[in-house]
C-alpha cells in the first residue's frame, strides 16, 4: 500500500470512529466479557490426570456406547474443517426433542457411563466427544442437559462439558475457570443475547 492510500484509509477509519488519537498506546475494551482473570504466572496447576470412574449400572453402557459411536461417526465423516459444525448440528437436533431437564444424578451417571465406554474406545475420546455423547445419550430418553464449549485464559485452553442447573456435572473445580462461548440449547444472557 502506498503512502497516499494509507493516509486515506487512516482518515476513513478515524472518521468512522474506529480509530481514535492517543498520546500513548492503551488497551481497548474486551469484545466478550469473561470471568475475571488473575494471572498465574505459571504457578497455578490443573490436574491433568483422570480420577477413577465410579461404577455404573451395566444396563447404561450399551446406550453410552451407541451415543459415543454416533458422535465419533458424525465427527469423522466428512471434511475435518466441518467437524465442530457437524457435532453442534447433531446436538441442536437432538435437544429439540427433549421434554425435561435431567437431574444432576442422572447426568452424572450418564457422564460416568460414557467415560467408562470411552476407556475401551480406540482413538481419541476427550471432553468434546464425551460431553456430546452424554447430551445425546440423555436426549434419547428425552432429557436435556446444557452442552457447553468454552475457553479459559492463562494458558488459553478449550474445553467442553455438560451442565445441569448452571453447574458443571462430574467436572473438576478448574472447570469454573472456563467461559462458555457456545451452549446447546442456547442460553440467554442478562442482556437478552445468546
Amino acid at each position: 500500500m502506498d503512502r497516499a492510500s494509507a493516509r486515506a484509509l487512516l482518515g476513513q477509519l478515524h472518521g468512522a470512529g474506529l480509530l481514535t488519537a492517543a498520546d500513548r498506546p492503551r488497551p481497548w475494551p474486551a469484545p466478550v466479557a469473561g470471568r475475571p482473570l488473575t494471572p498465574s504466572w505459571g504457578t497455578q496447576t490443573v490436574n491433568a490426570g483422570r480420577t477413577p470412574i465410579p461404577s455404573v449400572p451395566y444396563r447404561a453402557l450399551p446406550l453410552a456406547a451407541l451415543a459415543l459411536a454416533v458422535v465419533l461417526a458424525v465427527e469423522h465423516i466428512g471434511p475435518a474443517r466441518f467437524r465442530m459444525a457437524r457435532i453442534t448440528h447433531l446436538l441442536s437436533r437432538a435437544t429439540r426433542r427433549t421434554v425435561t431437564c435431567a437431574s444432576t444424578d442422572q447426568a452424572r451417571r450418564a457422564v460416568h457411563a460414557v467415560r467408562r465406554v470411552g476407556l475401551l474406545t480406540p482413538g481419541r475420546v476427550a471432553c468434546l466427544e464425551e460431553s456430546a455423547a452424554v447430551a445425546l445419550m440423555l436426549a434419547v430418553s428425552r432429557q436435556r442437559v446444557t452442552w457447553c464449549h468454552g475457553v479459559a485464559a492463562d494458558p488459553i485452553c478449550l474445553h467442553a462439558w455438560v451442565e445441569t442447573d448452571d453447574q458443571p456435572v462430574a467436572e473438576p473445580e478448574s472447570t469454573h475457570r472456563y467461559t462458555a462461548l457456545r451452549t446447546i440449547p442456547a442460553q440467554l444472557t442478562g442482556d437478552g443475547q445468546n
